[in-house]
């Protein structure tokens, strides 16, 4: 290979190692951090009198109600939802029963433990049209879709949205694998999810951590988008990468968007620690909205459920 190309993948190499150690090595080691809090200055509905939020756990998702997102379903909680997760298959009229589904992570049951090529589909045929239909009817579908295997996963979910997933890692050239979305620095796009229902809820900045960048139809908005420093790689098996591995810039790709469709609508994000608050490996390290250089994170997410709830347009 050409050394110009050497260089900078010895770089990403440093980069995901990095991340590697800092998380504890282990996605074993993660767990729910149960003392976060942070503050919501007004609340969407009093508590327990808001519609039913589902988290999916039929999928087997990586990301649960009562596991990695437990602090996800806090946050909805104390914001007056009635968070519930979902078993099973998609069937319409158990889907009829929410407002909004949340679909994290999901796998196929071949992926579960190895995190190589292929990754196949989480979702039949049939639940893909299922989740079409009832989002085209007023529902609300909060798809997020980590990294391969996940994002090969909900592929064909996120296709039928119109939604270009890669199945691939994207990172930043130089970052220690953070990806950091600011309106200053013009990768966050100001408009109504970002600005939420007053000066208190607006957000800022965000930080992701790693994850994948997917192409958006032209009818939905972006809410980060990635600029050149990013590129993407397309390896055969998680975090494996060499000289050989695939990739290329995602310059103007998303990783986090939002789409009205039918009466319904969606949210789209290529990466879930995000939304969690986890404490990684021995050290206990925090990930996710707890980490301290993701303090807006819990605002994005609050400002999206009620983009999806209909009650921010």
């Amino acid at each position: 290979m050409d050394a110009s190309k050497t260089e900078p993948m010895n770089r990403l190499i440093q980069i995901v190692l990095f991340c590697l150690l800092s998380c504890g090595c282990s996605w074993g080691q993660q767990v729910a951090d149960s003392t976060y809090l942070p503050p919501i200055t007004a609340p969407m509905y009093a508590s327990n009198m808001g519609p039913v939020v589902y988290i999916d756990a039929g999928h087997n998702n990586f990301h649960t109600r009562t596991g990695r997102y437990r602090s996800f379903a806090h946050l909805l909680e104390r914001d007056g939802y009635r968070v519930q997760s979902y078993t099973g298959l998609f069937e319409q009229e158990k889907l009829e029963q929410c407002a909004i589904m949340v679909v994290s992570n999901a796998l196929h049951t071949s992926n579960v433990a190895d995190w190589f090529l292929p990754t196949p589909s989480a979702f039949t045929q049939s639940e893909i049209k299922t989740m079409v239909a009832w989002v085209k009817g007023g529902g609300s579908l909060f798809l997020i879709a980590d990294h391969m295997p996940m994002a090969g996963a909900a592929e064909e979910l996120a296709k039928a949205f119109g939604f270009e997933f890669t199945n691939g890692f994207v990172l930043h050239r130089q970052s220690q694998g953070q990806g950091h979305f600011t309106l200053q620095n013009g990768l966050l796009q100001a408009g109504t999810i970002q600005q939420g229902r007053n000066e208190q809820e607006r957000v800022d900045q965000i930080t992701t951590f790693t994850g994948q960048a997917f192409k958006i139809p032209k009818e939905a908005s972006s809410i980060l988008t990635f600029d050149h420093n990013y590129i993407n790689l397309l390896p055969d098996t998680a975090w494996v990468f060499d000289a050989t591995t695939k990739q290329y810039p995602v310059e103007g790709w998303s990783q986090g968007a939002s789409l009205t469709f039918g009466k319904g609508r969606i949210a789209v994000f290529g990466e879930a620690a995000m939304f969690s608050a986890q404490l990684a490996g021995p050290n206990q390290i925090k990930m996710g909205m707890n980490n301290p250089v993701a303090a807006q994170n819990h605002q994005l997410l609050l400002n999206l459920i009620h983009w999806l709830d209909h009650q921010l347009d």
